[in-house]
This record gives C-alpha cells, structure tokens and sequence, in this order.
C-alpha cells in the first residue's frame, strides 16, 4: 500500500543564485586542474574526509588517496596522462540547506573518443569556504538511454 506523501521542495530560492556561483566556481577549478594537469589544483575543494565515487564503481573516502589516484592519472602514471581535451559545465545546482549545495557538473570530452562524465557533488560551507563533501561520477556513453 502506497501513503499519499505530499513532497516537498528542497530548494532555497533566496540562497539559488549564491549557491550557483558556488557550483559554477568549483566547475571552473576543475577546469584548471585539468588543463594543467595539476591533481593538486584539481582536488584543491576537496574535504579532508571526502567520499568519492569513480565512473567505474570504485569508491573511497579520505583525501589523501584519491588525490593520490588524481596525481598518478594526471602524470601519465595510470598508463596515459588524462584531464586536458574536456570542458567543466554546471548542468544543475541545488541550495537545500543553509550551507550546503548540490551541483551536477558535467565534464565534456572536446576530442572524439574522449572521456566525458557526469558528476553530482555535495558542498559544503565551513568558516567561509566551500568543500567538496562527497562527489558521485558517472561516464557518458552514447549507448545509454536518455533519462
């Protein structure tokens, strides 16, 4: 049997456009990490105890191991350096607590055949600056069905 749940909406209309700028200033460190290949510049948003999804179902948490990973792949060390022929676009943001954003950021291959995901991240606001709490990567591929 099915209750009738009225749903709420999460969302803080007041605090969308601060929490866009938030989503939108994570996306463009992304982005300089990767075009430098820096895993350092990369990660620099990325909480101490962050819990991390990989597109491959690989999942960790602490800092200090996936920065790990981030250095080895962006040094050529995982077979071949990755990051650089993508862009970083915010898809979606959402502000659903003083605090707290989620954004969809959307990693875009420039190069056919290149590497390109979907990720949702959670951040969070701590003494005035902005963590990556937790992030959940997803791969694009052109065989999955539109949701």
């Amino acid at each position: 049997m099915t209750e009738n749940v009225r749903r709420v909406a999460l969302g803080d209309g007041a605090a969308q456009a601060a929490a866009e700028e938030v989503a939108a200033g994570l996306a463009a460190q992304l982005q300089r990490g990767g075009d430098a290949l820096d895993a350092d510049a990369y990660d620099a948003w990325f909480a101490a105890d962050i819990v991390w999804g990989s597109p491959f179902g690989a999942t960790l948490t602490g800092f200090d191991q996936l920065n790990a990973i981030h250095r080895r792949m962006m040094s050529g060390g995982m077979g071949r350096a990755e990051g650089p022929a993508s862009r970083f676009e915010v898809v979606a943001v959402l502000a659903p607590a003083p605090g707290v954003v989620v954004a969809q950021i959307r990693r875009r291959a420039l190069a056919e055949g290149g590497f390109s995901e979907v990720a949702l991240y959670v951040l969070v606001e701590r003494d005035g600056r902005w963590w990556v709490a937790a992030a959940q990567n997803t791969a694009e591929r052109s065989q999955r069905p539109a949701l």
